[in-house]
């Protein structure tokens, strides 16, 4: 059974990542010269929101005992053939996923662009939110002990 508490403070989390990234997302010009610090940061918040996603997404799948993500790209797509999250909101997600593998393993040669590229897609991070919200909501699937 899916551990409530649990999801809504991951979700809770993500809300409050996508909200500073939104903010300081303003202030990161493309190119980032001179930005450094500020992309950094970033870039870091950008990881720990893709991640809260992910962990809601195993931690679902594993509460279900719905078929085992290979990836944590395929942990939205269990989510999405079990009624979860849109086909189309889940292929964004796990390429969000992809960038955060990309800014986890590979941070050095991280293309800047990129990253700042995704800034314009934050609304995704919340379309998760609102999608595994609804899901438990609708689904009843809330640990009551």
């Amino acid at each position: 059974m899916v551990d409530e508490r649990r999801v809504e403070r991951l979700l809770r989390k993500i809300t409050q990542d996508v909200a500073v990234l939104r903010r300081r997302a303003d202030d990161v010009p493309v190119p980032p010269a001179g930005q450094r610090d500020r992309l950094d940061a970033l870039k870091y918040t950008l990881v720990t929101a893709i991640e809260g996603c992910i962990g809601v997404a195993q931690h679902i799948c594993a509460s279900e005992s719905w078929a085992p993500p290979a990836t944590n790209a395929d942990a939205f797509r269990v989510l999405a053939a079990n009624g979860v999250l849109g086909d189309d909101l889940a292929e964004r997600m796990a390429r969000a996923a992809g960038l955060r593998n990309v800014l986890v393993h590979q941070y050095a040669e991280v293309d800047d662009a990129r990253v700042v590229a995704f800034l314009e897609e934050l609304a995704d991070l919340n379309a998760f939110v609102t999608g595994v919200t609804s899901w438990m909501a609708s689904s009843d699937q809330t640990d009551q002990g």
